[in-house]
């Protein structure tokens, strides 16, 4: 089946995931009898998420003809002779104003009618609310022939649900084995542990010297074998030198003097964060005359670093600076500024200080901005700037910590699941 992207603005996106069949079209009949058979338009409106009898209708209303959908057969059919290429176009809006998000442009929406019968698009991945405009011709079909209802949405919960308590189960499980590892590791030293290790490599090669004893030269060891398992005399037990990182750190510390191990432990001292504390106005005055200069993003990098004071605090300076009194239209300037944001998170550990930074400036900014930080998760991500983990990882802390009760989390929220869903539909 030959595929195409969904909306013609990511017609060139070869890794875009949301793709749809390109359209089939049958000329039909004679004369007055003449019909156009859209012949799979039932796979069509199943990749877009709504029902055929929709899209069919669309075209006799922008068509100004007859149309019909055949529930029982399937079969769409449009009053007329019509070019694919043209029905094609009129599908192509269909797709902006019926399916894809006013917001995020993703189409993954849901129709929802309001009481007041207006008919909105509530999107999965950024929690959007889309507006549809009630003047169209098709809305007045939609309200009278409302989408069903999705099915098997609890079972959908309930999967997602068993799959997170099998991965807490999981990392319970590997700080078990952590723990003992630790445990095993303080033992190690112990004289009765070292019997319990020396007695299994003794049954060990117990078992390899007696598959040698039927080669020909199984008789040449066989002496130098008694000497090695005697399990009676200790003494005669050969050690070996236990080469492992935490072995050789140990013995490090015992041989080097106190002078010797201050110097080693310099480099350690060095890769902790500046602990200067700094003004977070001074700071974002710097990257304000930085950004006015329009210097070079490559040299951005060097002035962060620059700067005095924790990784935290310069990263939430520069959301002050790039961002600082921003309300409505908050994603569109992340997209613009993203190249910024891109340097600052190249060190390990930045993604989450500037999710942690995002957190800090939407306590401060508009309820317009704190609307929009969903979109902001969504551009960054596209962006490549903050990874899947990071994002689940921060609103899962955000959640469940002191801070639980700000609006940011409910506005996060159904672009963390959609990123989720989005995963497991994946490995599926």
């Amino acid at each position: 089946m030959d595929l195409q992207n969904i909306g013609a603005g990511n017609k060139d996106d070869a890794f875009y995931r949301y793709k749809m069949p390109r359209m089939i079209t049958k000329i039909e009949g004679r004369g007055n009898g003449i019909k156009t058979n859209i012949v799979n338009m039932v796979d069509i409106a199943k990749a877009l998420g709504r029902p055929a009898s929709y899209t069919t209708k669309h075209f006799g209303c922008e068509l100004g003809a007859q149309s019909k959908f055949d529930e029982k057969t399937g079969a769409s059919h449009v009053n007329g002779a019509h070019d694919t290429s043209k029905l094609a176009g009129l599908l192509e809006n269909f797709i902006k104003k019926f399916v894809q998000c006013y917001g995020c442009g993703n189409p993954e929406t849901e129709i929802i009618i309001t009481k007041s019968q207006m008919i909105n698009l509530k999107c999965a991945a950024c929690g959007f609310i889309s507006e549809v405009d009630m003047r169209d011709k098709l809305t007045t079909f939609i309200l009278k022939n409302p989408p069903e209802s999705k099915k098997g949405s609890k079972d959908k919960k309930a999967m997602r649900r068993a799959e997170k308590e099998r991965l807490k189960e999981g990392e319970v499980a590997d700080e078990e084995v952590k723990k003992l590892k630790k445990d095993a590791a303080k033992k190690k030293g112990s004289s009765g542990n070292l019997k319990e290790v020396a007695a299994k490599a003794i049954t060990k090669k117990k078992s390899i010297h007696s598959d040698e004893d039927h080669s020909p030269n199984g008789s040449s060891h066989a002496d130098d074998h008694e000497v090695e398992c005697d399990d009676d005399d200790d003494d005669n037990i050969q050690w070996q030198t236990d080469t492992s990182s935490l072995a050789a750190q140990q013995r490090i510390k015992e041989q080097l003097n106190a002078i010797t191990a201050s110097m080693v432990m310099l480099s350690t001292d060095e890769e902790k964060p500046k602990s200067g504390k700094i003004s977070p106005k001074r700071a974002t005055n710097e990257i304000k005359k930085f950004i006015k200069k329009g210097s070079p993003v490559s040299q951005f990098k060097s002035l962060l670093q620059s700067l005095s004071g924790t990784q935290q605090q310069i990263t939430d300076a520069l959301f002050e600076a790039l961002f600082e009194g921003v309300g409505k239209g908050f994603a569109k300037e992340v997209v613009k500024k993203r190249n910024y944001l891109a340097a600052a998170v190249e060190e390990e550990g930045s993604q989450a200080v500037l999710l942690r930074a995002v957190e800090s400036f939407c306590g401060k900014a508009s309820n317009e901005a704190v609307k929009e930080v969903a979109l902001v998760l969504k551009a960054l991500y596209d962006s490549d700037v903050v990874e899947e983990e990071f994002i689940v990882e921060w609103y899962k802390k955000g959640v469940n910590g002191g801070n639980k009760g700000s609006p940011i989390w409910k506005n996060v929220k159904p672009f963390v699941e959609w990123l989720q869903s989005a995963e497991s539909e994946s490995e599926d």
